[in-house]
């Protein structure tokens, strides 16, 4: 990968408790799904951005050690991030897809998700969630977008199951309790 130049050498800490992320996750915990699901941020700052799908990720895959995203879209580009008092370290590259953000968690596995625009409309951004959080999705994140501007993609994603939401916003109950391992996300709903 190609590292972005003018990467700021700083750690970022949010003032403000983190925010609730608008994210799908593929529900099965499949390793054979080509994206792990969907996030769709508010805005570009990655200090009141990050730190919501970071305590997501780590309540439902285990502890972000690392985030890779694309150079480009953001407002800036601190090279690490306190969440929940422990540092992460934060890659910004230009070889990294646009729309595709890649969490590495403690014990090395890997979470890719389709990042949706923050001024995307809410029709386009859930089609495209939905897609990205599918199991059978064969559709590579840089192309999400368009794929579900295509008719007969749109209505097989309009059609896909409500299970396949992870989160949108947030919650009107108590949240899940964190799984152990990947594999035990077969079990939620």
């Amino acid at each position: 990968m190609k590292a972005a130049t003018g990467t700021t050498h700083m750690t970022i800490a949010s003032a403000a408790p983190p925010s609730v992320p608008r994210l799908r996750l593929e529900p099965t915990g499949s390793r054979r799904a080509l994206l792990d699901g969907a996030w769709w941020p508010r805005g570009t700052d990655p200090a009141a951005e990050l730190p919501g799908l970071v305590l997501a990720i780590d309540k439902l895959r285990g502890p972000v050690i690392r985030l890779v995203l694309t150079a480009a879209g953001w407002d800036s580009h601190p090279s690490r991030l306190t969440v929940n008092g422990r540092v992460l370290r934060l890659g910004y590259f230009t070889s990294q897809p646009l729309c595709l953000l890649t969490a590495i968690c403690a014990d090395n596995e890997r979470v890719d998700l389709l990042v949706v625009a923050p001024g995307t409309g809410s029709d386009t951004a859930a089609a495209a969630m939905t897609m990205a959080a599918t199991t059978t999705n064969l559709v590579h994140a840089q192309d999400i977008l368009l794929a579900v501007g295509t008719p007969a993609l749109r209505a097989a994603v309009d059609n896909a199951p409500e299970d396949a939401w992870e989160t949108d916003g947030g919650r009107t109950g108590p949240a899940p309790a964190p799984a152990e391992h990947r594999g035990a996300q077969a079990s939620r709903g």
